[in-house]
């Protein structure tokens, strides 16, 4: 037998592909990452523990040089590589900003400024974060409207009413924008188009860390708790995993300290919190595998759409649950239905001669066998319904291709099953697994 050729040797092969898949390609040594490092160490970062790195599951994040323990701070970033309110006042835009009125909100504050620095190009000095960014988001509001309307029911209301609420900010901002035309040689409307402002917004929604400022006079009551922080924000997301994040008023730096351990060349990560895929599209844009906080939301119209429309106290039934708050976060798990969509369901299955127990119902209490039952078939309609319904979307034409910057959760017609319904497992057992974003 020729050498290589044997069981042992395709075994070595194997182990070795594998390792190749999950370890990361080192990138410090692009010229971003090269002028970005210049660009932290004079604002006093050293990092010693993490770099650069591109991923095949996650893309660009961080990878740790060394063994990193639990409990260890693995990221110290000082307070003058941070960009806040407190930039923005403090920049040829503070006078602006504090003669303003009404006085603009923290986050028009930050989007104005992220514009401004990125029209000024190689003239800002806050170029070498400002060229690692995303040139384009995939929160919904960023969306193209066809995929945006391939979305579930309940989350496609919540993306049309963050595209309003974008759009909004921007059409109400236009004075203050014209406001800022003796700053620029060049006509402020197409400085502060759409475009470059959905861009900004969507950098401060989904890069931004917490970190609570004090009320002041020149901004509006709306909380100032967005602080760009570079960097640390290429530190991807994952539900398994355990970290402390704050600022640290003694050292004066924004700190990440974990709570697993990590070994070496393996990409670091970080927890932005027990968020299903919902939240996680919504505000963050992206939607990770096997997230244990993954479900399908249920509408209120898909809730009663299997129940008897002759039923006379149907709106009594109803009332009751949306007085006690029983009418949102009806989901689907891994496990099937959530404890709330079926006591909603217990109680809307309850028969005439039923009702007056129903706050037994809330209790978590057993009504009667002939309920329980009712009720779980009625679940399983429902689940069944949501199957149905995904696969009439996989049955249309995908949208063209996103604008050229797009880095989208959907990149092939497999995956939108995973987006907009269940899962194909779902399809083949009784309630299945949930869908990633419902």
């Amino acid at each position: 037998m020729k050498k290589g050729r044997g069981r042992t040797s395709r075994m070595r092969r194997r182990k070795l592909f594998r390792n190749s898949e999950s370890r990361g390609v080192n990138e410090s040594c692009k010229p971003e990452f090269i002028e970005l490092m210049k660009w932290l160490k004079d604002r006093k970062f050293e990092d010693t523990n993490l770099v650069p790195a591109y991923f095949p599951g996650t893309g660009r994040g961080l990878m740790s040089k060394t063994s990193l323990q639990e409990g260890q701070v693995i990221l110290s970033l000082p307070e003058s590589c941070l960009l806040t309110t407190d930039t923005v006042i403090r920049s040829y835009l503070g006078a602006y900003v504090a003669e303003w009125q009404p006085p603009p909100s923290p986050l028009l504050a930050l989007c104005t400024f992220l514009v401004a620095e990125k029209h000024a190009g190689d003239r800002s000095p806050w170029k070498p974060y400002l060229e690692i960014l995303p040139k384009a988001y995939t929160c919904p509001a960023c969306l193209e409207p066809e995929v945006a309307d391939l979305l579930p029911r309940p989350l496609k209301a919540k993306a049309r009413a963050q595209r309003t609420r974008v759009q909004e900010l921007f059409t109400s901002s236009r004075d203050f924008f014209s406001s800022l035309q003796p700053l620029f040689s060049e006509a402020v409307e197409s400085i502060f188009s759409y475009r470059a402002f959905l861009w900004a917004w969507g950098t401060v929604n989904t890069r931004a860390v917490y970190l609570a400022r004090g009320r002041r006079p020149c901004f509006s009551a709306e909380p100032d708790t967005c602080a760009l922080a570079p960097y640390l924000d290429l530190l991807n997301h994952s539900p398994a995993v355990q970290v402390n994040a704050a600022f640290n008023e003694e050292t004066r730096c924004y700190e990440i300290r974990t709570g697993s351990s990590w070994r070496p060349h393996e990409e670091v990560l970080i927890c932005y919190g027990p968020h299903d895929n919902q939240r996680l599209l919504l505000e963050y844009g992206f939607v990770p595998p096997r997230n244990p906080h993954a479900c399908v939301h249920v509408a209120q119209d898909v809730l009663v759409k299997y129940l008897p429309a002759a039923d006379k106290q149907m709106d009594r039934k109803l009332s009751i649950l949306k007085d006690r708050d029983f009418t949102e976060n009806l989901t689907f798990g891994w496990d099937g239905p959530s404890w709330r969509l079926l006591t909603a369901l217990k109680l809307l299955c309850l028969q005439a001669e039923e009702f007056p127990c129903w706050k037994k119902v809330l209790l978590g209490e057993t009504v009667s066998d002939t309920n329980e039952k009712t009720s779980l078939d009625v679940a399983q309609k429902i689940c069944h319904h949501f199957i149905e319904e995904t696969n009439a979307v996989l049955q249309k034409p995908l949208p063209r291709a996103p604008p050229r910057g797009h880095h989208t959760a959907v990149r092939v017609p497999g995956s939108w099953n995973l987006l907009l319904g269940f899962s194909d497992e779902s399809s083949r057992s009784g309630f299945g697994s949930p869908a990633y974003v419902g």
